[in-house]
C-alpha cells in the first residue's frame, strides 16, 4: 500500500470521514476505556484536537485511512482504519511525523498491545510512565529519534 498512500494535512472538510475512522479505530484499540469514540471523547475529538493539533491524514485510493496528531513534536494521536491496519499507514506516518521533527514522543495506554508491539518494531523505547487520572490508566511515554541525521543538529 505505502506506494499509493498520499499524507496530506488535514482540512476541515475531512472532519465526519476522520472522526469515523477515529471512532472505530479507538474502540477496538482502546476497549478498556468505557465511551470510547462516543460522547464527550467524541465531542473533544471534534471541538480540541482538530483544532489545535497540527493533523495529517493518509489517503489510499483518495480514501482517508489513517489519522496523524500532531503537537509540536508529540505524536498526540496515531489512528488507521481497522480495515487498513497491517498495511503500512501507520509505519508511514510515523515516519512523517519523524521526517518533520527528527524524534518524536507520544503516550500509549500499558493496557493497549497492539500498539505497544508496534511502537517497539518502529524502534521507539520507553522514557516513563504515569497514571492518567482523566481515564484511571496507566499511561507509558515512549520515545523515537528520526534516523535521518541531517535533521540532527549539532
Amino acid at each position: 500500500m505505502n506506494q499509493d498512500l498520499i499524507i496530506r494535512r488535514y482540512i476541515p472538510s475531512d472532519e465526519d470521514v476522520v472522526v469515523d475512522l477515529w471512532s472505530r479505530a479507538a474502540r477496538e484499540a482502546h476497549p478498556f476505556l468505557a465511551g470510547e469514540g462516543t460522547g464527550e471523547r467524541e465531542q473533544k475529538m471534534r471541538e480540541v484536537y482538530l483544532i489545535q493539533a497540527d493533523n495529517w491524514v493518509a489517503e489510499h485510493n483518495s480514501e482517508v485511512v489513517g489519522l496523524l496528531g500532531m503537537i509540536g513534536s508529540e505524536i498526540g494521536g496515531l489512528f488507521v482504519a481497522p480495515a487498513s491496519q497491517r498495511l503500512g499507514v501507520g509505519r508511514a506516518l510515523v515516519e512523517h511525523a519523524t521526517t518533520m521533527h527528527g524524534e518524536v514522543t507520544l503516550e500509549v495506554y500499558t493496557l493497549n498491545d497492539r500498539a505497544r508491539r508496534f511502537y517497539a518494531l518502529m524502534d521507539f523505547e520507553e522514557e516513563g510512565r504515569r497514571h492518567d487520572a482523566e481515564t484511571n490508566h496507566e499511561l507509558i511515554t515512549l520515545r523515537r529519534t528520526g534516523r535521518d541525521s541531517s535533521l540532527i543538529q549539532a
